[in-house]
């Protein structure tokens, strides 16, 4: 660069996104001096745990007893918005915070020993259950890692995640005919928390030599992601604050409402955060809010403001609710 130029770079940054998104923190934890601004979208960080989530989902949605037609999860998805989509102000087919949504499968019960496609049997709700639950050891309670969300129905597939079942077949166990049926959530999560099985992971919560250099990481994730659970995240960040000097004042997440994997879905999921990482790094801007739209048949048809977590974008009560500017951000 600088034998093109006559300059070297004057800031590097790096953005990524899944896999990408595990890369970015990795840089963080591991390389501070690498980047000077890191943009981690929907971080597949805590791999080991989070292929324990992905069998869950899979095992819960497979089995012939609690399996869901497609038919069965737009009701379940509808039956969530009517119970929780205006908690924000706007009935606008999203959740701005799905962890404030309690909504109980229960309600859609079938009458005993029936079954139809307006009812989910006792056992389709047990296995919705689980999927908002996510993983746990059956012998001692202990929670594996966070379940999907409420608002995330649509995006659920019975098909396992192929890199959670490769890293059971080829690094846990070594074996190729491994059946993710099988998965144990007790004996094998201590297996796989050893050694060499962790060498995907990026869990370290001390980012303190990244920031203490002046580092900015921004991190995202849509709270419609039915493959790496969000909940996941927002608790990874809790404990980056907790451990992290200057976290504070040098990391951000922000939380998409109907938001997929990394894209997608039925909210506000096209945003500019290297834009917003810039503002921040070079010109000492914080980012509270990040501005994004919902973009259709090539047209923007919704903007809505994205917030630094834990506020989230509240309908002030008048206006379009396809207009940021009807729309504040709020710690609740």
């Amino acid at each position: 660069m600088q034998g093109l130029f006559g300059n070297a770079p004057k800031l590097s940054y790096f953005n990524g996104c899944s896999t990408g998104g595990r890369q970015a923190v990795t840089a963080a934890q591991r390389y501070p001096e690498d980047f000077d601004g890191i943009v981690g979208g929907a971080p597949a960080s805590h791999t080991s745990t989070q292929a324990f989530g992905q069998i869950w989902f899979y095992q819960a949605l497979a089995d012939s007893a609690s399996a869901l037609p497609r038919e069965k999860l737009t009701l379940l998805h509808d039956a969530v918005l009517n119970a929780c989509d205006e908690r924000d102000g706007a009935k606008d087919g999203v959740l701005e915070n799905p962890l404030a949504c309690a909504f109980d499968p229960q309600v859609l019960a079938c009458k005993q020993g029936s079954d139809s496609a307006s009812c989910l049997t006792q056992q389709q709700v047990e296995g919705v259950r689980r999927i908002y639950a996510g993983p746990s050891n059956p012998r001692t309670g202990h929670h594996i890692f966070a379940g999907l969300e409420r608002g995330s129905e649509l995006g659920w597939n019975p098909v396992p995640v192929s890199y959670a079942v490769d890293y059971f077949k080829y690094i846990v166990f070594k074996d190729p005919n491994w059946d993710p049926k099988t998965l144990n959530y007790d004996s094998d999560v201590a297996r796989a928390g050893k050694g060499g099985n962790l060498v995907f992971d990026a869990t370290d919560t001390d980012l303190s030599r990244f920031t203490k250099r002046g580092g900015k990481l921004i991190m995202y994730q849509g709270w419609a992601e039915p493959g790496i659970p969000p909940g996941n995240l927002v608790k990874y960040y809790g404990q980056i604050q907790q451990k992290t000097s200057g976290a504070k004042d040098s990391v951000r997440v922000f939380m998409v409402p109907g938001m997929g994997h990394c894209g997608g879905g039925n909210g506000t999921s096209t945003f500019d955060m290297v834009t917003a990482l810039d503002a921040w790094r070079d010109g000492g801007k914080a980012p509270e809010q990040v501005n994004a739209s919902r973009v259709r048949d090539g047209k923007v048809d919704r903007t809505r403001p994205l917030c630094a977590w834990p506020a989230v974008a509240k309908y002030k009560g008048s206006g379009s609710i396809d207009d940021a500017e009807n729309f504040v951000c709020e710690v609740k």
